[in-house]
């Protein structure tokens, strides 16, 4: 295992507000919306020496294999209403919206992505019956951009990283185009404001699921990092009334732009090529919208190499739960913590812990999957029986 393991120099007391329980209301609106399920795994807990291990996992959201529907739609909704100037007339669901905004077509949305933000502003702007131009990276898997381009959306290949894809598509603004990136820059920060405030939904439906089961709340959350937006939901929710869970945050060795940034103590490029694995999580610089949340509320900074996530992918589908390789950097960033010397100081009792680990993304490229944890995804929680 490659990893390394830091204390974040930055951390600072924070209380952040509480999201806006419009934000709920709204995804529930959406088509095929219901929470995401909450496992409760003890093989975990037990190899971990924990008490509990809990595993949120975002590989089934709304039809699509990652939570990022969450964050798009909101931030796509926000900001068709900051562009018509007013709330579109009340509307019960999807197609009622799609009629209510028929008059502002041809119109389209656009972003930059390494697979499944790009996707869910797709799927956003295929229901709306909007165009859309959706920019990735050199490199990026052939099946993910056909997964983008199964959203009815245009996709363009630019020669460089995330990051150059992501300035290429900021080009796209003007008065018929909205640019919905989860990452931001001067004078573009709304947009990524409101992706960050749509994934509390997924903190909100952790909590349900804890209160109606009677569990404890957990000590240490793990989540994974790319720019940070997500890590900013996770902040603003766990640093609400004094709460002291421990925060930790997980990236690829090669594109740990969070814990570069904070070691730095400033925000901080880390230059590509960025080519892990965990694709999710190739970005060479923190959003700027996020950092201030993430530098002050995160814990520890966790990077590990693909191997660390292949054996992370595996480890989940042993238990039963489908995790491509971006979302099973959450259980890979907290193995390389617990065998690390930082962990007597992470938590004050591990045995008496409940860890909640955040899986973001399902097999987003099932043949890769299969390749790695040596099954296909449709077979993970299912019982095999060989025919005599």
């Amino acid at each position: 295992m490659n990893a390394l393991v830091t204390a974040n120099p930055l951390r600072e007391p924070l209380d952040a507000p509480r999201p806006d329980p419009a934000i709920p209301a709204f995804h529930a609106r959406m088509p095929a919306y219901s929470p995401t399920l909450l496992f409760d795994v003890p093989d975990l807990a037990r190899r971990f020496g924990v008490r509990r291990v809990l595993v949120k996992a975002e590989t089934r959201r709304m039809g699509l294999p990652s939570f990022k529907i969450l964050g798009a739609s909101w931030a796509t909704y926000r900001a068709i209403c900051d562009h018509l100037g007013y709330e579109p007339v009340p509307w019960r669901n999807i197609n009622e919206l799609a009629a209510n905004l028929a008059h502002l077509r041809p119109f389209k949305l656009a972003t930059a992505t390494d697979g499944n933000h790009g996707r869910a502003v797709a799927f956003m702007a295929r229901l709306l019956g909007f165009g859309c131009h959706i920019f990735v990276p050199r490199g990026m898997v052939e099946a993910r951009i056909q997964a983008i381009r199964s959203e009815g959306a245009l996709v363009t290949v630019v020669d460089g990283t995330y990051d150059e894809a992501v300035a290429r598509a900021a080009e796209e603004a003007s008065p018929t185009c909205l640019v919905i990136s989860d990452t931001s820059w001067p004078g573009y920060e709304e947009t990524p404001a409101r992706v960050i405030e749509g994934y509390s939904t997924i903190f909100t439906e952790i909590d349900d699921a804890i209160d109606a089961s009677g569990l404890d709340r957990p000590d240490m959350v793990v989540i994974p990092m790319g720019v940070g937006a997500f890590m900013a939901a996770g902040v603003e929710h766990y640093r609400q009334d004094g709460d002291t869970t421990t925060i930790v945050g997980v990236e690829p060795v090669d594109a740990n732009c969070v814990q570069a940034s904070a070691t730095a103590g400033q925000i901080t490029n880390v230059p590509g090529p960025h080519e892990s694995i965990m694709v999710g999580l190739n970005c060479g610089t923190p959003s700027l919208i996020a950092w201030p949340l993430v530098s002050a509320g995160v814990d520890w900074l966790v990077s590990i190499d693909d191997e660390t996530a292949r054996q992370a992918m595996r480890d989940l589908a042993e238990v039963g739960i489908v995790a491509g390789e971006t979302g099973a950097a959450a259980l890979g960033g907290f193995a390389a913590l617990a065998g690390d010397p930082a962990w007597t100081s992470a938590l004050a009792d591990p045995e008496a812990a409940t860890v909640l680990l955040v899986v973001t993304e399902g097999a987003t490229d099932p043949r890769s999957y299969t390749e790695i944890v040596g099954r296909g995804p449709e077979t993970v929680g299912r019982v095999i029986t060989a025919v005599s």
